[in-house]
């Protein structure tokens, strides 16, 4: 009798364990279907990725971006979050590495299951990023890259929150032929990077356009440091301007040995020159020069006046246009997430595609291919600086 009633309650317990583990792995199995971002919005949070180069030659600009994507993550939890959870940011350093991102965005993915990812900042990154977030049907929105692949390449799911090269070297070269009266101009550029080499070409096509005279161009590869040899060719030639679309890490450099060779010519760049890190590598050789820009910080917009005034406030530092990029690419997202009423991958996608709305700095609505409608401003370097000079719609 003791027995049989001994077996009798380790049958019991046996069969309690079995439907726990039962239970256990049918919660799992669930949260496994249920979406990328299922179990992120399970709880009391929705996790957003972000992919920044934190690492790298442009640390400063990642660190810039990162913490604009964190002020906003922030005032979107302080209101009361999105959807009665609060937002989340997980970030991942690209090292601004070609070779790395696509490593970054598919962890975020699929160990961290992110809703959507915010990034990155080089085109170079964001392409490759842009083809993991197509095949995972995962949202991403780039805050920085400018190259048209990016969104080509990631089709239904890659989204914006910056203009794009075509528009950018036409303003640039406009800029240089009208406002500048150049008529000869040189052209110095890295070789292996995609958004260099894709401005580079909307440039020259516009300013030879316009009737001016390409009379130098040549390109360099990355992580070279000493452009005397080419700048004394250019030199030689007394060109009216020099147009530079780099990083700002490597134009400061060139812009330095340029004025020690005695180069007048004033420098024109892109939005890649717009960091605070500019003024710290270039010092007073980057005086005077002008470079095209998705906004002027010093504007008199009060969503810029108040996002400028909270974040010195936060990181008690002076942000970079990439920070009110990232900023607003997350109020993006959120807005979003919350007109979808969900975290699901293909209703987030399909409110992104539809957005009309104010976020973060700046009313977005994104053409057919998930480019934001949007203006270029030309800022100029005056006493370390950025001021603003023009605005073309």
């Amino acid at each position: 009798m003791i027995k049989k009633m001994f077996l009798k309650r380790i049958f019991g317990v046996v069969t309690v364990i079995a439907m726990t583990a039962t239970m256990v792995m049918g919660c799992s199995e669930t949260a496994k279907v249920s979406s990328n971002g299922g179990s992120s919005a399970s709880g009391d949070t929705i996790k957003i990725g972000g992919v920044f180069p934190l690492t790298g030659d442009v640390p400063a600009l990642g660190s810039a971006m990162e913490n604009g994507a964190k002020l906003a993550i922030k005032e979107i939890n302080d209101a009361g979050g999105v959807l009665g959870k609060k937002l989340e940011l997980v970030s991942e350093d690209d090292q601004n590495q070609a070779a790395t991102a696509p490593n970054a965005i598919t962890k975020l993915i699929t160990q961290d299951k992110v809703s959507a990812v915010v990034g990155t900042y080089a085109s170079k990154c964001s392409i490759p990023m842009a083809a993991v977030a197509k095949d995972m049907k995962t949202v991403m929105i780039t805050p920085g890259s400018t190259n048209e692949k990016v969104t080509t390449e990631g089709g239904d799911y890659v989204f914006r929150a910056c203009f794009i090269d075509p528009l950018q070297g036409k303003v640039g070269a406009k800029f240089a032929a009208e406002n500048l009266k150049a008529k000869k101009v040189a052209m110095l550029y890295d070789v292996g990077n995609d958004y260099c080499v894709g401005i580079s070409k909307e440039f020259k096509k516009n300013f030879e356009a316009a009737g001016g005279t390409v009379a130098y161009e040549k390109t360099y590869n990355a992580g070279e440091s000493d452009f005397k040899a080419f700048l004394t060719e250019i030199k030689e030639l007394n060109v009216d301007v020099l147009y530079l679309p780099d990083n700002y890490s490597t134009v400061g450099l060139i812009a330095k040995q340029a004025r020690e060779i005695g180069i007048k010519a004033p420098f024109l760049g892109s939005d890649s020159w717009s960091d605070p890190g500019l003024v710290k590598v270039g010092g007073d050789a980057i005086e005077g020069s002008y470079f095209t820009d998705h906004l002027s910080l010093k504007s008199d917009n009060a969503a810029i006046k108040k996002f400028v005034d909270n974040y010195k406030k936060e990181y008690s530092g002076d942000p970079s246009a990439f920070s009110v990029l990232s900023y607003d690419s997350v109020y993006i997202v959120a807005e979003a997430i919350k007109q979808a009423g969900s975290t699901d991958e293909n209703a987030i996608k399909d409110a992104m595609a539809k957005l009309d709305a104010d976020c973060g700095t700046t009313h977005y609505k994104f053409d057919d291919k998930h480019n934001p409608i949007k203006s270029v401003v030309i800022n100029k370097v005056v006493k370390g600086q950025f001021e603003f000079e023009t605005e073309v719609k």
